[in-house]
This record gives C-alpha cells, sequence and structure tokens, in this order.
C-alpha cells in the first residue's frame, strides 16, 4: 500500500479530525502523530530522521494509505516525490487560532519537555519533535508568535509553489467534507465532519496539562 494521500500541514490546524475524516472516507489508516507515540519502531525511525539519516517512508509509512500532521508533514517534499500519484492536502485555519492552539500545546510541550517525567520511548520522540519542528521548522522560535506565524506562511507558500495547483488543496476543517470531497473525488458523507483533539484532549494524552 502506498500513500494516496499527503498532508502538508502544521500541528494544530485539524489534522486530528482530518485524519478521522480521511479514514471515514475509506484513505485509512492515516498516519499522525498519534501514530507513533504508541509504537517503538516508529519512534526510532524518526528519531533517525531528525538527526539527518535519510526517511525510510517505506517502513514508515507501511500498512497506511495517508498521512497528516507532524512528523509526516516535516518530510513532506520527500513524500511527493516518493508517492508521485498522491494528492496534497495542506491544512490551514486561521493565524490567531493556531497560533493559540499551538502555544498551547506542542509549543509548550516542546518548552517544558526537558523538565517532564516522560517515558522513555515519549522522551525520545519529544527530543525528535523538538529538532524536527522546533529547530528545523521554526528555528528555536517557536515561543516568538510573529516567527511562529511566518514560518506557518512560509510552509503555505513552499507547498503552493512546490506542488502543482491540480495536486493540491489548501483545506480549513471549518469548511466540512464538500471541498475535501470535491477533491478527492468521493462521495460527501451523511454524518457530521469530524471535531476532535482539543487543548484538553492533547495533554490527556500525556497525563494532564502541567501548570
Amino acid at each position: 500500500m502506498g500513500l494516496s494521500v499527503i498532508g502538508s500541514g502544521f500541528g494544530r490546524t485539524g489534522t486530528r479530525s482530518l485524519k478521522d475524516a480521511l479514514e471515514l472516507l475509506g484513505l485509512g489508516p492515516c498516519h499522525h502523530m498519534e501514530e507513533v507515540f504508541p509504537r517503538p519502531e516508529q519512534i526510532a525511525l524518526w528519531h533517525a530522521v531528525s538527526v539527518g539519516e535519510p526517511l525510510d517512508h517505506a517502513r514508515i509509512f507501511d500498512g497506511y494509505a495517508s498521512q497528516v500532521d507532524w512528523p509526516g508533514a516535516h518530510v513532506w517534499r520527500e513524500l511527493a516525490v516518493a508517492y508521485p500519484d498522491a494528492k496534497v492536502i495542506h491544512s490551514v485555519r486561521p493565524d490567531e487560532s493556531w497560533w493559540n492552539s499551538f502555544s498551547g500545546t506542542i509549543g509548550k510541550f516542546m518548552t517544558i519537555s526537558p523538565t517532564m517525567e516522560l517515558p522513555p520511548q515519549i522522551r525520545v520522540m519529544g527530543d525528535a519533535v523538538t529538532e524536527m519542528v522546533g529547530v528545523q521548522t521554526f528555528a528555536g522560535q517557536f515561543t516568538d508568535r510573529d516567527k511562529a506565524i511566518a514560518a506557518y506562511h512560509q510552509r503555505e507558500a513552499d507547498v503552493r509553489a512546490a506542488i502543482p495547483a491540480e495536486r493540491l488543496l489548501v483545506f480549513d476543517v471549518a469548511q466540512g467534507w464538500e471541498p475535501l470531497c470535491d477533491f478527492l473525488a468521493l462521495p460527501v458523507p451523511t454524518i457530521p465532519f469530524p471535531r476532535t483533539n482539543s487543548r484538553e484532549d492533547f495533554w490527556a494524552k500525556l497525563g494532564g496539562e502541567p501548570e
């Protein structure tokens, strides 16, 4: 199985809801950060990527039909080449909405994780995320609102420049099923579009939000 959908959008742009939507449309399993933390073999492969080793996309995405969210979104260029027939979905949300969500979840985690008591495999993946996202994506400036938003916009510009328009959908999950299904040439489900992964949901997976 090869990827038929590649997600290039940053975390906290509705990627968990998009994962659920793609799976409901039959394009699953969908790779997402939540797929990584429980799987030591995934953590080892992503840690290798974070320190500059080649992306082993065949092993990482074995059994997956689609991918959204970090860490996969970090290697969107490589994936677009490796899976030339896959469509690319770049998930977005309004700047302030994204920043408020990111800074209170992923950004906060990267800031405080060195002092958190974490299981060993979570520590390894947390360090990999900090390197790929905090350092390589945000140049270490992920706590600076304006610079983080500038990086957020730069990613969209980079994707638009690299991916042909007919292969790309820039998508806000608030738009619901219609643009997504039209892009994928699939019928619109009769059930509501998924809405999940609030700030509370994010921290619940890590034992609750630290003060």
